[in-house]
């Protein structure tokens, strides 16, 4: 493995169960077969390169001479450093509940190696929400300037189409109008608003993938200039826009079939049913498939195969994983409209003292270039804080699942340059 993102999928299928670095017929070195882990009484299966507690340092560092210690006593299965309850299978290898020796009932996570803005284990939600915003503070450099061209962009072109297509719309439903006028003025504007739409779409991916470059290198203690960012993401962008175009049209095409029996036999009430029955779906399998993006970034696979990685990656775990995406949304929310609400209303309170109440009935209160600007400012300012943290918290999840199915802290240990992390302290070392 080397110290670039794109972490490859260890083994064939690693979300099924199956250790990495487990012996497939091909590994070893000269030949020699691997040997399997030996398995305490009990018949649950430890992990064979579990990291000692409290000995990691810094790549580099002289090491004090260490006194001779005394033979710990092993562990017992159910308790100590590593242990997981039930046997690999579902829950993968790294998923069970960390705790270390302390005496009866003294539990708590282990100390683990931290080169970047995460630990080097599973997370919780506040290491996840942390590792977010410790990205965004320590790269901004990197992170901030992309996110404010973006959003600039989108809000410039949104600025003209809500300025023009909405001031077109406000004319062509005057009533001395004709219905070919009318017909013309909606066309126009649902043009304009498409379009301005697949830019906002455009923007958004390529944020999404800049800054997921800049996150994974972040997560081994290592920075990301723009340039840098901007290489590594651009042989994945259309991947990345076929995979959000593919989701998308999926979850239309779900909730008309749902409504289209309502519409047919033009049964309002069959036509809500299957709204609100739409509504759930789409949900699971927005979370289901939520993981896909980091997938498709990191691993470098095709559209299908990162459905395929987000489905296995997120199966016994979409309740949390719901739950930190629903909450990350309701912080990116509300710190949007602390930012453009109070923005917004002071260019509504300018349009009305130009316009008076006559501006307020016909619309362009709200359309006049102030009212337009001050709300596109406060836009920009929103989605640049809250787009990498959005972004961040997306690729925190992936390694986090990965790190519980697939042990994922050990390769990305070996990445960011800790050489003996997870081996057996007593065992030679060996170049790689």
């Amino acid at each position: 493995m080397n110290d670039s993102p794109g972490w490859a999928v260890p083994g064939p299928s690693p979300s099924d169960g199956e250790r990495p670095g487990a012996s497939d017929g091909q590994g070893g070195t000269d030949g020699a077969q691997a040997q399997p882990p030996q398995q305490p009484a009990g018949g649950q299966k430890w992990s064979a390169e579990q990291p000692p507690p409290g000995e990691w340092s810094s790549p580099g560092t002289p090491q004090a001479p260490q006194a001779p210690q005394q033979p710990q006593p092993q562990p017992q299965p159910g308790a100590g450093w590593g242990s997981y309850g039930g046997p690999q299978g579902a829950q993968g290898p790294r998923s069970g509940q960390y705790g270390y020796p302390g005496g009866p009932g003294q539990w708590g996570k282990p100390p683990a190696a931290k080169p970047g803005v995460i630990p080097l284990r599973p997370l919780d939600l506040g290491e996840i929400l942390d590792g977010a915003v410790a990205t965004v503070r320590s790269h901004w450099r990197s992170v901030l300037p992309i996110t404010l061209v973006v959003a600039t962009v989108v809000q410039v072109i949104s600025v003209l189409v809500q300025k023009y297509a909405l001031s077109d719309l406000a004319v062509g439903s005057e009533p001395d109008a004709s219905l070919q006028d009318l017909v013309d003025t909606l066309s126009g504007a649902m043009t304009a608003l498409l379009a301005n739409g697949f830019i906002q779409l455009i923007g958004t991916i390529i944020a999404t993938a800049m800054v997921t470059m800049i996150f994974s290198r972040a997560i081994l203690g290592q920075g990301s200039t723009i340039g840098q960012a901007w290489r590594e993401a651009r042989p994945r962008l259309l991947h990345l826009l076929g995979l959000t175009l593919l989701l998308g049209l999926g979850g239309a095409v779900l909730v008309a079939v749902l409504v289209l029996p309502g519409v047919l036999l033009h049964s309002i009430g069959l036509g809500l049913l299957g709204g609100f029955a739409a509504v759930p779906l789409v949900i699971w399998l927005g979370i289901k498939f939520s993981l896909a993006s980091p997938a498709l970034m990191l691993e470098k696979g095709g559209v299908l195969t990162s459905l395929r990685r987000s489905s296995r990656l997120v199966q016994g775990s979409w309740w949390r994983i719901f739950g930190i995406t629903a909450l990350t949304g309701l912080i990116t929310t509300f710190v949007s409209a602390v930012i453009v609400y109070p923005l917004t209303a002071l260019g509504l309170a300018i349009g009305l003292a130009d316009g008076g109440v006559t501006g307020l009935e016909n619309g362009t209160a709200a359309t006049g270039w102030v009212p337009l600007i001050l709300s596109a400012v406060g836009a920009v300012i929103a989605q640049m804080i809250t787009m990498p943290i959005q972004s961040g918290v997306t690729v925190l999840l992936y390694v986090d699942q990965r790190i519980r199915r697939e042990a994922l802290d050990l390769d990305l240990a070996r990445a960011a340059g800790l050489e003996n992390y997870g081996s057996d302290p007593a065992a030679p070392t060996t170049g790689g």
